[in-house]
């Protein structure tokens, strides 16, 4: 039975990720507490939003620790993945360290943020199963430069990490819960992982 977790620490669009795995015909729970995020078999970890202020709120509520100690399979979603790489120059913020890249702003010349659908070149990774250069939806003015842990590439005038594993975490910086069938295909592939 997958008993999925999805982290509330003030950042987030938890409820259309909710509903995302109620389509699936999931149960979730969104909670802060360390205890039942520990449990789950699965964990969500969301955001929207500015980096500083999410990780202020992860400061607050004691979760950085419970975070990093996870073995569980986690999925970061959007800033929740962009928190879970060494640094992001917006605030500048410190991350948690788990995928050993950066997060950066999009040139100047670009229209910011970059929203709208784009194609993911998946790096033969599980989480990617049957979703090569399929679209998903993205809302982002910062991006993970490409690192060994890229498992998923889009392109912005430059390529830059769309997706990103190490060892059980894994990140995305599209929206699945906003992604239609192929979001719904990627919530799936995670929820094999064990």
């Amino acid at each position: 039975m997958k008993q999925v977790a999805i982290i509330d620490y003030g950042a987030g669009n938890v409820q259309s990720v909710q509903f995302a795995f109620e389509r699936l015909g999931i149960q979730s729970v969104v909670t802060s507490d360390s205890s039942e995020i520990q449990r789950a078999s699965h964990v969500i970890f969301p955001g929207v939003g500015h980096a500083k202020a999410a990780k202020s709120h992860l400061i607050e509520t004691g979760l950085i620790d419970v975070i990093k100690s996870l073995n569980q399979p986690v999925l970061g979603i959007c800033l929740g993945m962009q928190l879970l790489c060494n640094q992001t120059e917006e605030g500048p913020t410190k991350g948690l360290q788990i995928f050993d890249t950066s997060v950066v702003k999009f040139d100047v010349d670009l229209k910011v943020p970059a929203v709208g659908w784009a194609p993911v070149k998946s790096i033969n990774h599980p989480l990617f199963e049957r979703l090569d250069n399929e679209q998903f939806y993205f809302v982002h003015s910062y991006y993970a430069e490409v690192s060994e842990q890229t498992i998923g590439l889009a392109d912005y005038q430059i390529s830059y990490s769309a997706a990103l594993a190490n060892k059980n975490f894994l990140g995305v910086q599209f929206h699945p819960e906003r992604s239609g069938k192929a979001g719904e295909q990627l919530l799936t592939n995670f929820l094999k992982l064990s």
